[in-house]
């Protein structure tokens, strides 16, 4: 597994759990960053984790706003994981391609959550990508 991807699914599972305790679970954080990996990817995690726990209340607002039909607790938490995780990286992480935050995050719920998540991460992360593109 590439170090970014390891990276990218180390920091999907922290923000899993912080989706349920509310709270940065700091001993998580320091076991899954004491793995082998460049300093680059070890900074990524550094600034999606603490990027998204940050911005949380926004980063849902914006799932909330794109999810129509679907209100944002009963989202499946993989599903929210992966969708927040993206939504950062498109808004805030300008080194990472916009097309590579979505295809990341399908990739991640095609791994962790059911059968239909991938549609629907997909379908709300290229509406977000049209809004923040277009007008370019």
């Amino acid at each position: 597994m590439q170090y970014r991807k390891k990276a990218r699914d180390s920091v999907y599972k922290l923000i899993y759990e912080f989706l349920f305790s509310g709270e940065r679970n700091e001993r998580t954080f320091a076991i899954l960053t004491a793995a082998d990996m460049p300093s680059e990817e070890l900074d990524y995690m550094k600034r999606a984790y603490y990027g998204v726990t940050d911005r949380i209340d926004e980063l849902k607002s914006v799932v909330s706003e794109y999810a129509v039909g679907f209100d944002i607790a009963r989202i499946y938490k993989p599903d929210l994981a992966a969708l927040v995780l993206a939504i950062y990286e498109m808004k805030y992480m300008d080194d990472i391609p916009l097309n590579v935050s979505i295809s990341e995050a399908v990739e991640l719920v095609k791994t962790y959550s059911t059968e239909k998540s991938h549609a629907f991460v997909n379908g709300i992360l290229s509406s977000v990508y049209k809004s923040m593109t277009a007008g370019k």
